[in-house]
């Protein structure tokens, strides 16, 4: 806006004196392209740009992937799911798909209970303050991650990846989840209008992205480590699986793995990535439509399955799902 007026003024007004018909002339000449712009443009246009849509559609959306994170840590450290601590969050939405306890150690087993507890927290906040959605269909079943590891490796893998067998191929899994939530948030919280919703976001994104954290220094550990019995390192796989996700996202590098080359390091300075972030060490934002083509593992935000075989629910989720263009939000 500043740029234009800055051009009418030099055209109209400091390069020559106007008449006011001639200034008036200038004027619509100036509003009208805006005004057809407003009226045939999306707020938001492109299959990276935001969407429009209030606050508490946001959280239901983000609820998905609280959902997810909530079972798959539940199960993974105690061999029970959410409904075992807080059934009525789920609204009556079924319980989760191939959902076991993990093989893990001591320390593994505290960390990830801890995430669990920490998601039925972030459920109970989103349920108080927007209502909630119901449970969609979550499939975290060894079948469902040996596909996603699959996909990400470009064959087969054999035997079959499966999380639940020891400690590294479960951390792998988790690398595979929480981030995800992470950048949602990061997407999310320019957009929200009330301070209610950005100061629950940021509670939110606080320990979304301590668990992120804690998921990529527990794998930095053993990065050099062959994933048994893979020819393949913990490093290798973090590289594999973000690969994957900025192929499915379709909006370029949102996501790297533990060691990168050093134009994606901090600073361009190392190639050490305990942490992803953007050149200025920024975290990295996604949009609903991206993480919708990570979560379906169809690079298709219209087309479900992944880890919501029947899609995501709440409306952003569900407008995508049933319609070629999102409308009405």
């Amino acid at each position: 806006m500043q740029e234009g007026n800055k051009i009418l003024s030099n055209k109209f007004g400091y390069r020559k004196m106007a008449t006011p018909s001639t200034l008036c002339f200038a004027i619509l000449l100036f509003l009208f392209p805006l005004q057809f712009m407003a009226t045939t443009t999306p707020s938001c246009p492109g299959d990276c740009e935001p969407i429009d849509a209030d606050d508490n559609d946001r959280f239901h959306f983000a609820q998905n992937l609280e959902f997810l994170e909530a079972e798959f840590f539940l199960h993974g450290a105690l061999g029970k799911g959410l409904d075992a601590f807080e059934p009525e969050f789920a609204k009556g939405g079924p319980p989760p798909i191939g959902g076991r306890r993990a093989n893990l150690d001591y320390l593994t087993r505290r960390i990830i209970e801890e995430f669990g507890y920490q998601e039925i927290g972030h459920n109970r906040e989103i349920v108080r303050r927007t209502g909630g959605i119901p449970r969609p269909l979550i499939d975290i079943s060894s079948q469902n991650f040996a596909k996603l590891f699959d996909k990400a490796a470009g064959y087969n893998l054999d035997p079959p990846f499966d999380p639940y067998e020891d400690p590294i191929k479960y951390m792998l899994a988790v690398y595979a989840i929480p981030y995800v939530g992470l950048n949602g948030y990061v997407g999310a919280t320019p957009c929200l209008k009330k301070f209610s919703s950005k100061k629950l976001v940021a509670g939110l994104l606080g320990v979304e992205s301590g668990q992120d954290a804690v998921t990529r220094e527990w794998l930095y550990k053993k990065g050099d480590e062959k994933v048994e019995p893979y020819d393949i390192t913990v490093v290798e796989f973090t590289n594999m699986i973000s690969g994957l996700r900025n192929e499915l996202g379709k909006c370029g590098i949102k996501d790297e793995g533990l060691i990168v080359p050093k134009e994606l390091g901090a600073e361009n300075r190392t190639t050490s990535n305990v942490l992803s972030a953007d050149p200025n060490s920024l975290s990295y934002p996604r949009t609903p439509q991206e993480i919708l083509r990570i979560v379906y593992s169809t690079g298709n935000e219209h087309r479900r399955g992944g880890f919501f075989p029947k899609g995501a629910n709440g409306r952003i989720a569900r407008e995508y799902l049933y319609n070629d263009q999102l409308r009405g939000l």
